[in-house]
């Protein structure tokens, strides 16, 4: 039996040994490091086109003016 063959081959199986575990260890550190950010949920209404807000705001106008009407409210200047 030759030993100084079989130290060889055991060295060489310890230094990859040795890097896959230094890999490993840095795949590790990358993932504690780095957490996973979830994606914020989106608040509030979606956006409105100008053109959709005009339409929603001469509407309410209207609403309101109505309700004002049937409930004798006066109207204050601002």
């Amino acid at each position: 039996m030759d030993l100084s063959k079989i130290i060889k081959e055991l060295t060489e199986d310890k230094d990859k040994l040795a890097a896959a575990i230094a890999m490993l260890e840095e795949l590790q550190r990358d993932s504690i490091d780095v957490p996973q950010i979830p994606k914020p949920k989106r608040k509030g209404r979606k956006p409105m086109p100008p053109e959709e807000r005009q339409i929603v705001s001469e509407r309410m106008k209207r609403y309101w003016a109505r309700y004002r009407e049937e409930r004798g409210i006066a109207t204050s200047a601002w």
